[in-house]
């Protein structure tokens, strides 16, 4: 869709919506509504059902964290108008302790996308049906896609063959973190590798022949 046109519903949606909705933007060609976190379902709502809009189906519910930002929190819902074929995305802020109002009752779908963000970054979602983990196990601590979590988590996972159950450990990581120079990564690299003795026979061979 061209751009005038996205531009167009952008105005549309603003004009409808005020001040829930508070501004629009186009990135990457496809339109990006900002709107209160408050009113996400009204929101929602009005893009399912109004005749220029016709966005029909949730594709998907996700987040970004920026914890610089007093609302840390971005919550992303794209949107896919098939009578148009094409997509909107809608983002809403929140912080750790501000509950984002589920949108399962309009869309059944949302109850799984929200247990997932739920679970990767915390953002609770007040009302939701089924607001347990998705991806990690019982019992789990943290949430793993928040930028303070630590790439190797906190615990690990393993069968133990004597007690014949799961059991959880500590992290023990297999070799210390390396502070590289950029310059020379490989620890003891020798001044030629092997290999190089060809390169040098062949420089000497092309410069006989001229």
């Amino acid at each position: 869709m061209a751009n005038e046109a996205l531009a167009e519903i952008g105005e549309m949606v603003v004009a409808a919506l005020d001040p829930d909705v508070s501004r629009w933007e186009i990135i990457r060609d496809q339109l990006v509504v900002h709107a209160r976190r408050g009113a996400i379902g009204k929101v929602l709502t009005f893009l399912r059902d109004d005749s220029n809009c016709t966005y029909s189906q949730l594709i998907d519910i996700t987040a970004v964290d920026y914890p610089e930002r007093e609302e840390r929190f971005e919550v992303v819902y794209n949107l896919l108008s098939m009578k148009r074929n094409d997509r909107i995305r809608v983002k809403v802020t929140t912080d750790e302790d501000s509950p984002v109002p589920s949108v399962a009752e309009l869309f059944p779908c949302a109850t799984w996308f929200e247990r997932e963000v739920w679970d990767m970054f915390g953002v609770f979602f007040e009302n939701c049906p089924d607001l347990r983990r998705i991806l990690t196990d019982y019992g789990f601590e943290g949430h793993p896609l928040r930028k303070e979590f630590p790439m190797t988590g906190y615990v690990e996972v393993r069968y133990d063959e004597e007690l014949k159950r799961v059991v959880y450990e500590p992290v023990k990581l297999t070799q210390d973190y390396r502070t590289f120079d950029f310059l020379s990564p490989w620890e003891g690299m020798t001044p030629k590798l092997p290999g190089d003795e060809k390169a040098d026979t062949a420089g000497d061979e092309s410069a006989k022949g001229a």
